[in-house]
């Protein structure tokens, strides 16, 4: 049996107990809301951010499950509200949930995110009716259009895995939009 010193230190030197640090959090998801041209190009959804934190830049919707509310459907209720699009219409061609979570840290608040992610296409007319959140959209096929690495990365997901009709993840990651609560 391996003995532990006062401060909960094994004898090799791991600490069984957690003594501090960030808190980590999971209620924040982003969504890539994505359309092809008719010269068969992928462009993606920016909102201009209306209000602290993120002043003035341009990011993907973006929003957080409120309770009791899973990340699939705090999704979709975030797209209806920030910019117009209701998953179930027509005007949705599909929503899939990226495979990779995007980590984050936030300094001022101390909190490592774990943000699931996900993408939605829409039809090439689709335009989005933004809410009091955001001041601009602007479709972008550049992904240096985008702020953060973890979201360029998400591009590159959307564009290698989910954009290619063959694609075995497009169909496995796929998400039955009719199955999502309307909260």
């Amino acid at each position: 049996m391996e003995r532990r010193s006062d401060d909960g230190r094994t004898e090799t030197g791991h600490r069984l107990t957690v003594g501090g640090g960030a808190r980590v959090r999971a209620d924040v998801v982003d969504v890539y809301v994505f359309r092809r041209t008719d010269a068969g190009e992928v462009e993606f959804l920016q909102i201009r951010r209306a209000n602290d934190p993120l002043k003035g830049t341009w990011q993907p919707v973006m929003g957080h499950a409120e309770a009791g509310e899973s990340s699939v459907s705090a999704a979709a209720r975030e797209s209806a509200e920030e910019v117009g699009l209701d998953v179930r219409s027509e005007t949705c061609v599909g929503m899939w949930a990226l495979e990779q979570v995007h980590p984050f840290y936030i300094a001022a608040i101390d909190t490592v995110v774990m943000s699931p992610r996900f993408a939605c296409e829409v039809g090439a007319d689709w335009e989005p009716r933004l809410n009091h959140e955001h001041t601009a959209f602007r479709w972008t096929k550049a992904p240096a259009d985008f702020c953060w690495p973890g979201q360029k990365l998400a591009l590159r997901e959307i564009v290698e895995e989910i954009v290619p009709e063959t694609s075995a993840a497009r169909g496995l990651l796929r998400i039955d939009v009719n199955a999502v609560s309307r909260g």
